[in-house]
Formats: C-alpha cells, sequence, structure tokens
C-alpha cells in the first residue's frame, strides 16, 4: 500500500476548527430546511445525520485509515479511537464504509433541499430562500473546495476511492 508522501502527518486544529464547523454548519442548516417543512422531520433528519456522520461512517471509514488515532482534516481519526478498536488500513479502500460515505454526505443536502423546496411551494418566504442559499453553499463548499484541499493533503489519497485529488 502506497500512501501520498506529500500528505500531512498531522493536520493544523486550524483546519480541524474549520472542517468541523463547517460540517457543524451543514448538518444545522439541513436540520433548518426540514423544520420549515415539519419538526418531526428536522429531529429526525438530526438524529440520523449525527448517527450516521458522527457514529457509523467513523466506524465504517475511520478505523482502516492512516489517521486512525491521528490528527486527520476532520480530526476524526482522533474521535474514531475513543469509540472504536483500530481496523487494518489495507482494507480501507475496499470497506463499506469509503462506499457509502459518498451517498451519505450527498442526502445531507438533497433531503433537505428536496423538503425544503417542498415547503416552499406551501408557503414561499424569505427565510426559507436564506437558507436554501445558504444551505446549497454549504454544500458546494463541502463537495468541492473542501474536499479538493482536503484530499490533496491526506496521506491515503493515493488508496482512496473517493480522493480528487
Amino acid at each position: 500500500m502506497k500512501l501520498n508522501e506529500k500528505g500531512i502527518e498531522k493536520h493544523p486544529a486550524q483546519t480541524i476548527i474549520v472542517s468541523n464547523l463547517a460540517m457543524g454548519a451543514w448538518i444545522a442548516l439541513g436540520t433548518v430546511s426540514c423544520w420549515f417543512l415539519h419538526p418531526i422531520a428536522a429531529w429526525v433528519y438530526l438524529a440520523v445525520a449525527l448517527l450516521l456522520v458522527g457514529v457509523v461512517l467513523r466506524k465504517l471509514v475511520c478505523t482502516n485509515c492512516y489517521y486512525y488515532n491521528r490528527w486527520c482534516g476532520t480530526g476524526w481519526g482522533k474521535l474514531s479511537a475513543l469509540m472504536f478498536k483500530e481496523g487494518e488500513m489495507e482494507k480501507f479502500s475496499r470497506s463499506v464504509g469509503v462506499k457509502i460515505a459518498p451517498p451519505t454526505y450527498g442526502l445531507l443536502s438533497l433531503v433537505p433541499l428536496v423538503l425544503l423546496i417542498i415547503a416552499l411551494v406551501q408557503e414561499f418566504t424569505i427565510p426559507k430562500i436564506v437558507v436554501m442559499v445558504l444551505l446549497l453553499l454549504i454544500s458546494a463548499y463541502s463537495a468541492f473546495l473542501s474536499r479538493r484541499k482536503g484530499c490533496q493533503n491526506c496521506k491515503m489519497s493515493t488508496v482512496c476511492p473517493g480522493s480528487v485529488s
């Protein structure tokens, strides 16, 4: 297994903080978007998003990653080590987690956008438009800008099927 030699060994705290703030904003905006349709939809979205992002993907992706128990670009390697036993790095590229991560993150945007559009059809308001624009912006940032930079600095980018570097 050949790792990216240009990858960062220990990511700076600033990167980790910005990454987590962006993820928090993404989930918060998704939750607000769902709330516009119905509060129960928002609570379900929030619970599922936190469970998938904070637990399931940490188990299925991070336990097999080089950054397990290290400071990756999100700090989730350290989080994963607090919750789960280390896996095998050789299994990373073919793990189920790497396969379900893209659709999981895609649904973080798609589900609230669909529910928000339904809410907009029911009643058009400026706050809904503002939340939709912000959700689209944070989704684009996470999917393109943040991801590209993160992949360039990641030791696993040479073996990760989701890498854009």
